[in-house]
């Protein structure tokens, strides 16, 4: 891969390419993507959406809103570092294509922005909520009337899929189409594949999958234009990642790690004795003593620490990126940068502290409970009636429950995986509270 085509500024219906030297100075083209995030309804509901405590009104807890601009915030650090150090390996990116060390900051902080914009309610339950319908629940019956990707794609409903179809216009009916530069959507792919064929692999990229049978077409299309490297063989599609997809990838994994281990201490759920062990490892080397003797509270304290802790994460994630850039580029970096950091031992213990207090706190199992209901409630009354509408079986119930979607969820699906699909995309889309509301209504539940 090469620098000048994954720094791609065209977007879906261009018909040549855009370069970075065409640009209006005042508002440059990767700074757009990020505007038309912010601006996006898609995102804004994430104010309502689980990051770890379910429809927790703490003022404590971050929601998803938080979370993505919090790792915007280390991803636009992390562009810029790593942009530097490109910069200076390759001057003529700047000399002669007019890239700027910004650029790079702007492309990963809207991707890093958007990272989560495809996710359910009701946090990562809320996907394999949406899964085990299909796969376990009453969606089982549609199974032998779907291929194999498009089942997979059902049983396996992907957060980063979703997002994928938030961010383009190739569906019509899809909230969002907020057509975004190439080099944006390429950072977002942290899994450029589809949901078949599922092997054991050691490659991070083939973790998940990161589209829909639905978007194929137009995924394959932004990779291939920017070269990024195909990796799999005849009917099935899949590529190498983007190399600054890797850092979308290290902000997420920074922030969760230590902001989620903060919100737990704050929540009570972690000792702030934790915190002094786990956290005081990171930051041995740049912790001023004397201004951590003068905080008084225990927010002040852990707050200190989460700040220097996230700044030595992201400068070992740079450290890393930039002494493998050159496998990265062909395409032979099957990690994620966390994975090769001096931290790794430390960020796991970390992660282990808050699967046990956190993830698997009371207060969390019980929402999540509640969300499987809600979400497979909704599911089933909303496919039942879209479903029974084009085979002729609709009741007046039925009616009544299509009344209920949004005028711009109206629209017509002959197809039944994209029928499906319209329905979970839907559910998806909704908060933590309207998901409630819904459910409230459709149960006739009064509390």
């Amino acid at each position: 891969m090469n620098w000048e085509q994954l720094l791609s500024l065209k977007r879906q219906g261009d018909t040549g390419k855009r370069l970075r030297i065409e640009q209006d100075e005042t508002r440059l083209g990767f700074e757009v993507d990020y505007d038309r995030i912010i601006f996006s309804s898609a995102f804004r509901s994430l104010q309502d959406k689980t990051q770890v405590i379910p429809l927790s009104k703490t003022d404590f807890v971050h929601t998803r809103l938080t979370h993505s601009l919090e790792v915007s915030v280390v991803g636009r650090s992390l562009g810029r570092l790593v942009g530097k150090k490109i910069l200076e390996k390759y001057p003529h990116l700047q000399e002669v294509h007019g890239y700027q060390m910004n650029d790079f900051g702007a492309i990963v902080a809207a991707a890093s922005l958007a990272h989560d914009i495809g996710n359910p309610p009701f946090g990562h339950s809320g996907e394999k909520a949406i899964g085990e319908y299909f796969s376990i629940g009453n969606g089982l019956k549609y199974k032998d009337q779907l291929s194999a990707k498009e089942w997979q794609d059902l049983i396996d409903f992907e957060g980063n899929a979703n997002g994928f179809s938030v961010l383009n216009s190739s569906r019509p009916g899809v909230e969002g189409g907020i057509r975004l530069s190439y080099a944006t959507l390429g950072a977002f792919m942290k899994y450029p594949k589809e949901s078949l064929p599922k092997k054991p692999t050691k490659n991070i990229a083939d973790k998940k999958y990161g589209f829909f049978q639905t978007d194929k077409a137009f995924f394959q299309e932004v990779a291939s234009d920017m070269g990024m490297i195909a990796n799999k063989t005849g009917n099935d599609i899949g590529f190498e990642r983007h190399p600054l997809a890797y850092l979308v990838e290290a902000a997420d994994d920074i922030c969760y790690t230590i902001i989620d281990f903060e919100d737990g201490i704050n929540l009570g759920l972690v000792s702030e004795d934790f915190a002094l062990e786990y956290l005081i490892k990171l930051v041995k080397d740049s912790i001023d003593t004397s201004k951590y003797k003068t905080l008084e509270t225990k927010e002040d304290r852990i707050s200190y620490l989460r700040a220097l802790a996230i700044g030595s994460l992201i400068n070992d994630a740079v450290k890393v990126f930039v002494e493998n850039e050159e496998a990265i580029l062909q395409g032979k970096f099957p990690f994620s940068l966390t994975d090769k950091s001096k931290y790794k031992a430390q960020m796991d213990d970390i992660i282990k502290i808050s699967v046990k207090n956190i993830y698997q706190s009371r207060e969390v199992v019980e929402k999540e409970i509640v969300g499987y209901q809600i979400i497979q409630t909704l599911l089933d009354k909303f496919v039942t009636a879209f479903n029974n509408k084009y085979e002729g079986k609709m009741s007046n119930y039925d009616n009544l429950i299509l009344k209920m979607l949004p005028e711009k969820h109206h629209l017509e699906k002959e197809n039944l995986y994209e029928r499906l699909l319209h329905i979970c995309h839907f559910v998806s889309m909704l908060t933590d509270g309207n998901a409630l509301l819904f459910y409230k209504t459709i149960t006739a539940a009064k509390s």
